[in-house]
């Protein structure tokens, strides 16, 4: 069995864990690869999702071959055979599981913030990683899982060596494992895309389901199909007809009007990235350019907020009224740079009814004086990297009135091109939208 890649295979386990749906569930994935697989099962299964934490102890001489492993809460795992083998004293043992304490509580620091743990006494933990292969870790994570009270202990993976249910009798109650090949080598073979995922991707995803879990429904449905709507359109707007490119899926719960400050939004590959994860959480989409290109040369006519502005309420008014696709859907917002500043101050207008509005690395300060006047529900998104335009959002947010958060994805500048980072902004967008649009039908 080959998967394109972890959310997929989240997506295929969770089908073979729907039957534990409404028992109690909360899903812990193990950072970092186990965590965009568990959050998929997380959303299909609408369970809360956590992450729990391990260590691998490698051999000193060779850090690569695992003597044991280390778990939140003290949980340990020592493979004697292997320490023995390889001549590792308990001194050394006890060293490696000092210097990999300070790390794993850092990592939990990290991930959680000051959040305390899912609580799980009495509950039915589902374990999750992108595959198992010594089965160490998994153990130790097991271990923890039990330590914290879960009534029952599920381990759940896409792949793993022939015998896994063997190896983990005694850690696990049940081992829940898409396909164990004969020839099993190594987890990442069986994946086309196993690149490595960030610190920014868990925190995003914990963070992702979290704003799911406080509106108590699940979240966007995966893999939608392509919708009855996909093609180029012509936006009448302020006295211009400006191109476009719409995509509805079938039952879209909502559109997303794109706001790009520098006009290309049709164009920008951040914006169709974006574009791309909304339309698979079953979201319409609008990417159009708000500036002509001889208008896009001008610095001015970018910082025009007014002008954004007018242009989008005009797009908006258009999809209401002027494409039978999308008539009678709610509207969303999606900005960027000054684009977030039009896309704010165009939501302003009471006659329009946004219903949400998710800024990417915006410049609401742009319409200071006005954020008061905004009622969609708004998500502010920074990079941690981008201090002065953090700074700026910081002091916009203490003058909405909405309903508002502002998320900091770690280790992103101002363009989110940093691995996962861009993925985090898309995750957040599409939690966010579907929260308002799903309350609005």
């Amino acid at each position: 069995m080959l998967f394109n890649d972890r959310s997929e295979a989240g997506r295929r386990l969770a089908t073979r864990l729907k039957g534990l749906a409404g028992q109690g569930v909360v899903v812990l994935g193990l950072p970092r690869g186990g965590v965009p697989v568990a959050a998929e099962v997380a959303e299909e299964l609408d369970a809360p999702l956590d992450v729990i934490v391990v260590r691998k102890l490698g051999v000193p001489f060779q850090p690569e071959l695992a003597m044991g492993a280390i778990g939140e809460g003290g949980a340990t795992l020592l493979d004697d055979d292997v320490r023995r083998r390889a001549g590792v004293s308990a001194e050394a043992v006890a060293e490696a599981e000092l210097r990999e304490e300070g790390e794993l509580a850092a990592r939990a620091r990290r991930y959680r913030g000051d959040r305390r743990p899912v609580a799980l006494e009495g509950r039915v933990a589902v374990v999750v990683d992108d595959g198992v292969a010594t089965g160490s870790s998994a153990k130790v994570a097991c271990e923890v899982a039990r330590r914290r009270g879960a009534g029952r202990v599920v381990m759940a993976v896409p792949v793993g060596p022939p015998g896994i249910e063997t190896a983990m009798a005694g850690a696990a109650d049940e081992v829940v494992c898409l396909d164990t090949p004969e020839r099993f080598f190594a987890v990442g073979q069986y994946y086309r895309d196993f690149s490595q995922v960030s610190d920014e991707e868990v925190i995003a995803r914990l963070e992702a389901a979290r704003l799911r879990a406080e509106q108590g429904r699940s979240g966007p449905p995966a893999g939608v199909s392509p919708g009855e709507v996909e093609g180029d359109v012509e936006v009448g707007a302020d006295g211009r007809v400006l191109p476009g490119r719409l995509v509805v899926p079938r039952d879209a719960v909502g559109v997303v009007a794109f706001a790009h400050g520098s006009g290309s939004s049709r164009h920008s590959p951040r914006n169709r990235f974006v574009a791309a994860t909304l339309e698979k959480a079953g979201m319409g989409t609008l990417l159009f350019d708000l500036l002509a290109p001889e208008e896009e040369a001008d610095r001015a006519t970018v910082f025009d907020v007014e002008l954004l502005a007018r242009r989008l309420t005009d797009a908006t008014r258009w999809l209401a009224e002027g494409c039978d696709a999308t008539a009678g859907l709610p509207v969303g917002y999606f900005g960027a740079s000054t684009g977030a500043a039009g896309a704010l101050l165009a939501a302003t207008d009471p006659a329009l009814q946004v219903t949400a509005i998710v800024s990417r690395g915006g410049r609401p300060d742009l319409v200071s004086g006005r954020l008061a006047e905004v009622t969609a529900p708004t998500l502010l998104v920074v990079g941690s990297r981008d201090e002065e335009v953090l700074e700026l959002n910081l002091k916009a947010q203490a003058e909405l009135t909405c309903t508002n958060r502002l998320v900091v994805v770690p280790g992103a500048a101002h363009l989110f091109e940093e691995p996962g980072t861009l993925q985090a902004v898309a995750d957040l967008a599409a939690e966010w939208f579907w929260r308002y649009f799903a309350n609005s039908r």
